[in-house]
């Protein structure tokens, strides 16, 4: 399988949180999903670091470019567990759960790098 047929999810390889859901993550996905830590690979054009730094994002097969919680639950969904994030994307819940995330990604990444950009 080649890359162009992946999601390619990045994540921060030096917040621990994040490590250990990609050591989670990995034995389980299903082979379509590339896991690159920001910090040990070149980034793709058009990214900076302290963007990709700030919260999750996946570049789909097609290029398109998904952020957050959203990126999240589409990385999970290369996994047979991923039917249990579908929730956090139902319409009355979305709104709830990306507010939470946002506020953990800021806290998250001024304790490990100061204040956001964002």
């Amino acid at each position: 399988m080649t890359e162009s047929q992946q999601d390619t999810l990045y994540y921060d390889g030096q917040c621990p949180v994040c490590r250990r859901e990609m050591d989670r993550l990995q034995p389980l996905q299903d082979g379509r999903l590339r896991l690159v830590d920001i910090h040990s690979q070149p980034l793709p054009a058009g990214r900076s670091k302290a963007e990709l730094l700030e919260v999750l994002h996946l570049q789909d097969e097609e290029g398109r470019w998904i952020s957050g919680l959203d990126a999240n639950v589409r990385a999970w969904r290369h996994t047979r567990w991923g039917w249990l994030f579908g929730w956090l994307r139902w319409p009355l819940i979305a709104p709830i759960a990306d507010r939470l995330y946002a506020r953990w990604a800021r806290r998250r990444y001024r304790r490990l790098y100061g204040p956001s950009s964002a």
